[in-house]
């Protein structure tokens, strides 16, 4: 029994040890995503006028260097929970923004009709409660599928040139956060 008991223990210790928690919010340290293994690279927290959400990215395999995330050869997840509610509009346009502030004026004109998709899509949700769930699966040539709470949004959005705009809105030269581009590479904050 005492040796059950001690297995126990090591099996919930170990379980809990793969997980990352931020603000309350559980992120595992690996993940299957189709047939890929990804790993969490870092995690952080996104504050403007006060914690706004928290997120990971996962990648195939860990990088401390933005751009070498970016280039990264496989599928990639950004997973963001929610800590206080957002507007639709709001977080559309702030991705937006993001993106256009790390993308040349020729890569913004061929990201315009994709970028328009996804600021339609989200916009489309009205407000997103605190506590839900929004994740970007970026799975190479099949394309950028957005879920919410579990439930994809939208359709997927084509082209890996769109994906790595993506992950610019976060790890680019112009991030929405310098910390949190910090975190995100897996950098102590």
């Amino acid at each position: 029994m005492k040796r059950l008991i001690l297995a126990a223990t090591a099996a919930l210790a170990l379980s809990s040890a793969q997980a990352l928690e931020i603000e309350g919010f559980r992120f595992d340290d690996t993940l299957k995503l189709g047939n890929a293994e990804l790993v969490v690279n870092g995690a952080g927290v996104r504050s403007k006028f006060g914690k706004r959400y928290v997120m990971a990215l996962y990648l195939p395999a860990k990088a401390s260097d933005a751009k070498s995330a970016v280039a990264a050869k496989g599928v990639k997840r950004i997973a963001i929970q929610l800590i206080k509610d957002v507007d639709g509009d709001t977080f559309a346009g702030a991705v937006s923004k993001g993106i256009n502030n790390n993308s040349s004026d020729a890569e913004q004109a061929a990201l315009k009709e994709r970028v328009k998709q996804l600021a339609d899509t989200v916009n489309a949700l009205g407000e997103i409660k605190a506590k839900s769930s929004i994740v970007f699966d970026l799975l190479g040539e099949k394309g950028t599928v957005l879920t919410i709470n579990g439930q994809q949004k939208g359709k997927d959005i084509p082209g890996e040139d769109f994906q790595a705009a993506l992950l610019r809105v976060w790890l680019g030269d112009d991030p929405v956060q310098n910390d949190l581009k910090q975190a995100l590479l897996g950098k102590a904050q």
